[in-house]
């Protein structure tokens, strides 16, 4: 039994078996109906499709205008795609240490930091929130400090599509420039491989379309010459192929029909995992209130009493002893070797490091049965009362 699965219906294939008989498998119709379909769900004004979260949040951070030697910030617990993406461009990383209960960006680290960071001139470009298992981050106090200290925000809302936060829709771009998702198979829908950036200034939108497509521009309005044939481009930029494809997009759009049964199921995994593990050695993430979380990961953080006796490392090898497959998200990005090249070092993020040390992920997916759940919590309650 997996952390985390993808689950595919006769409809998704059904979906893909559809282009596979079209005119069009790269880019064509199915990903402009992805990306419309993508910004009604999340209410936002625009959606570039691309080939990962990890493209997205490096188009992301060059249509914002993440240069050579600028600063940015993210957090230490995440995938180093949401620091790399900003090396890619140049700039210089530094970090904010998470809450320890809520495992998100801690929002009075961040501002310390930033009151630091004003004194000294070195403040943020921009900063890179991670939505962590599917929780939202408090983005409206984010964005109000934004405001104060004049940085952008991204979202890298990989986790989180089908999430709420304060009633608003993760996606909206309410309190942040650009927000990214991730279509990744163990994400809350798949296109196999995909992401997608949101965004309400079609500035950034129009910049991340040519960004994804070589930096080429097929639009007369925005052409260097003009009154040129229909079949006249020009490559006004340096861009990349980042470009999803049409199965892909076919296959996003019949999951996206199935996001709110797949939250809702996660949420009630999520809840009776809480109830039955109430009186264990462990907590779960605190879900802090007017929150949906879309629940992508189930996250447990051993107490302290009893990381005195046995290691993190210990419960995982007696989990996977049982045929129960868990993981740990994340290694923190700063201890990483190429990280630590840079100057980062143990001891720099403690809450985040320690987290990482006490921590693992465990099944939850749409697809779990109550069998499959029975058999993790039975398996839990016997390792820690034998």
């Amino acid at each position: 039994m997996n952390y985390g699965k993808q689950f595919i219906d006769e409809d998704d294939i059904a979906s893909v078996i559809e282009v596979l008989k079209s005119d069009f498998l790269t880019q064509g119709p199915k990903v402009e109906l992805f990306e419309s379909k993508i910004s009604d769900f999340v209410n936002s004004k625009f959606a570039i499709a691309v080939n990962s979260a990890s493209s997205a949040l490096h188009i992301a951070c060059l249509a914002i205008g993440l240069k050579k030697n600028d600063i940015f910030w993210t957090v230490p617990n995440t995938f180093v795609a949401s620091a790399n993406c900003g090396i890619h461009c140049g700039a210089k990383v530094d970090f904010v240490d998470i809450d320890y209960q809520t495992l998100n960006i801690s929002i009075l680290s961040l501002e310390e930091k930033l009151i630091h960071a004003s004194k000294n001139n070195s403040l943020p470009k921009v900063l890179i929130t991670v939505h962590f298992a599917g929780q939202p981050t408090m983005q409206e106090e984010i964005f109000n400090l934004s405001k104060k200290y004049n940085f952008k925000i991204i979202e890298d809302a990989s986790h989180s599509l089908g999430a709420l936060r304060e009633g608003e829709k993760v996606g909206s771009c309410k309190w942040s420039d650009i927000s990214v998702f991730s279509f990744h198979p163990v994400k809350m829908i798949t296109t196999a491989e995909g992401g997608m950036a949101v965004t309400n200034d079609i500035s950034l939108a129009d910049k991340m379309k040519s960004l994804r497509t070589h930096g080429i521009v097929r639009e007369e309005n925005v052409m260097n010459r003009k009154n040129q044939p229909s079949f006249y481009y020009e490559q006004q930029h340096l861009g990349f192929n980042y470009r999803m494809n049409d199965i892909s997009a076919a296959l996003g759009i019949s999951q996206l029909q199935k996001i709110e049964k797949f939250v809702q199921k996660r949420n009630y995994l999520a809840n009776f995992y809480d109830d039955q593990f109430e009186d264990l050695p462990f907590k779960s993430q605190k879900i802090i209130e007017n929150t949906l979380s879309s629940y992508h990961l189930y996250v447990i953080t051993l107490d302290r009493n009893y990381l005195k006796i046995h290691s993190r490392n210990e419960l995982y090898e007696k989990l996977l002893n049982q045929g129960i497959k868990t993981n740990l998200h994340y290694l923190p990005v700063h201890l990483h070797p190429f990280y630590k090249s840079m100057g980062f070092d143990d001891g720099h993020f403690p809450v985040s490091e320690n987290y990482a040390n006490s921590s693992l992920s465990i099944p939850l997916y749409y697809s779990m049965t109550e069998s499959d759940q029975e058999k993790v919590i039975k398996t839990f309650r016997k390792i820690f009362n034998d």
